[in-house]
Order: C-alpha cells, then structure tokens, then sequence
C-alpha cells in the first residue's frame, strides 16, 4: 500500500484520506490516547492529524512510512495540545486483549489482571519514558523509526527505554505482581 501514496505527493483525495483513515486511524488514535490519557482528546488529535495529512501529504518525503510519519504527527499534535490545555487528570486505560481461547477462567482474568497492571504502570510513566515503550512494544517501530518520530538521537532513545524498563522493574518489585505462567 505505500507504494500507492507516491502518486498523491501534489494532493490527496477523499478516497486515499478515506484509506489512510482505515488502515492507521485505530493506531493513532491509540497513540494518542497514551500520550494524553483522555478519550476526548484522542478524538480531536486523531481527527486534527488526518486534518493535517490531508493537507500536507506533498511534504511526505518518503525517508519514512506512512505510519512513521502519521505517529509523528500525532505525537507532535498530543504534545501541542497538551501544551496549551491544563490536563492533569490522569485516566487510566482500558486494555481488552485478545486472549484466544483461555483453558480456564481464572486463568483468562488472571491475564487480563496482569495486562491491566502492566498498562497502568506504563501509563504512570513520563511521557519522555512512556511514548519510546509504546512505539517500540505496541508498534513495533526500530530504534531508529522511534528516533525520527520523537526527533531525538537513538542514543536517547535507548538509554529512554532503558530507564523506563528500570523503573517498571522496581515498581513490579515494590507491588509484589503476581507471575504469569
């Protein structure tokens, strides 16, 4: 499909935003939502950066993905808005995961427990330490995909991931989690 968006580098049309929508919106949206924690926001970023994409697309150089791309946008566009609004009230997230067919019921909300803790604890996190956990382990993005999205050096943003790794470690630690088998 990236091949596609080549031909629409002077303009994009209501079909290719349709498409863009389609494939990356869920993904933006997501991103959005971790970096600001709240619903209604990840509304309006994730309708802003389709905004902004729609208008822009002649300035996709192509160094990345599409998805690469959008993501920066959005990080950019979360970071703007939570720059100019007063947003300290902190949501936790609802994770549903997929877990298959589970042998056991306790097994099936022991999981479901622990994904819970494992995302609390993520969103507790900075922002600087959060948003390199999440591009790397939710979209799987390389190191240096991660680096030119958040417009940092990959040095940064392994020793970012590093600490956050430490810190979700010693609070796994301090809390006492319970192990998965």
């Amino acid at each position: 499909m990236e091949e596609q968006y080549w031909k629409y580098l002077n303009g994009m049309d209501a079909d290719l935003l349709r498409e863009l929508m389609e494939q990356f919106g869920q993904e933006v949206w997501n991103l959005a939502y971790i970096l600001t924690k709240r619903h209604d926001l990840a509304d309006d970023i994730t309708q802003d950066v389709f905004f902004n994409a729609y208008r822009n697309i002649r300035f996709f150089r192509g160094e990345s993905s599409i998805q690469t791309w959008l993501l920066s946008i959005t990080r950019n566009t979360s970071i703007n808005y939570l720059r100019t609004a007063f947003i300290r009230k902190v949501t936790l997230m609802e994770w549903v995961s997929d877990l298959g067919n589970s042998p056991s019921a306790e097994k099936e909300v022991l999981e479901q427990t622990f994904s819970d803790d494992i995302w609390r604890m993520v969103m507790e996190l900075p922002l600087k330490y959060r948003e390199v956990l999440i591009l790397f382990g939710k979209y799987e993005l390389s190191i240096k995909e991660i680096a030119k999205t958040l417009n940092i050096s990959e040095g940064t943003v392994k020793s970012r991931m590093s600490r956050a790794r430490k810190k979700m470690n010693n609070w796994n630690e301090g809390v006492g989690t319970y192990e998965r088998s």
